[in-house]
């Protein structure tokens, strides 16, 4: 499952999702600020996701995820965690980790990440 473009789509998806969890509302300023992204990147990012219906905006500037992009958000998620999580175990520090898993959430085949989910758990 491949349906965004991109990594940094995904990325962004990811960190609307987690920033979900965490704040009662997503604004484009909380995503730079989490990303320590520039506001006029996060705002062309958020144009683009928005054209591609992977979120809604609010007329208050609150960002949603749509179906689709919750889908690919929690996708990229479980991948990040389990892959952050499974180095870890092996020894990688923490930091290094979430660096790794975060490139490698992206390239990963589905096939080959489930056949890593099923040998881990």
């Amino acid at each position: 499952m491949k349906p965004v473009s991109n990594e940094s789509s995904e990325n962004y998806l990811e960190t609307i999702l987690v920033l979900s969890k965490r704040l009662p509302v997503v604004r484009s300023i909380d995503i730079a600020t989490e990303l320590d992204f520039s506001k006029p990147s996060v705002s062309v990012a958020m144009k683009n996701l928005r054209e591609k219906k992977y979120i809604e905006v609010s007329d208050a500037g609150f960002i949603t995820l749509t179906d689709s992009g919750m889908n690919i958000a929690k996708m990229i998620l479980e991948r990040h965690t389990l892959l952050s999580n499974w180095l870890v175990t092996l020894g990688v520090s923490p930091e290094t980790a979430a660096e790794d898993a975060c490139r490698m959430e992206h390239v990963i085949s589905a096939e080959s990440f489930a056949a890593l989910k099923s040998h881990i758990q």
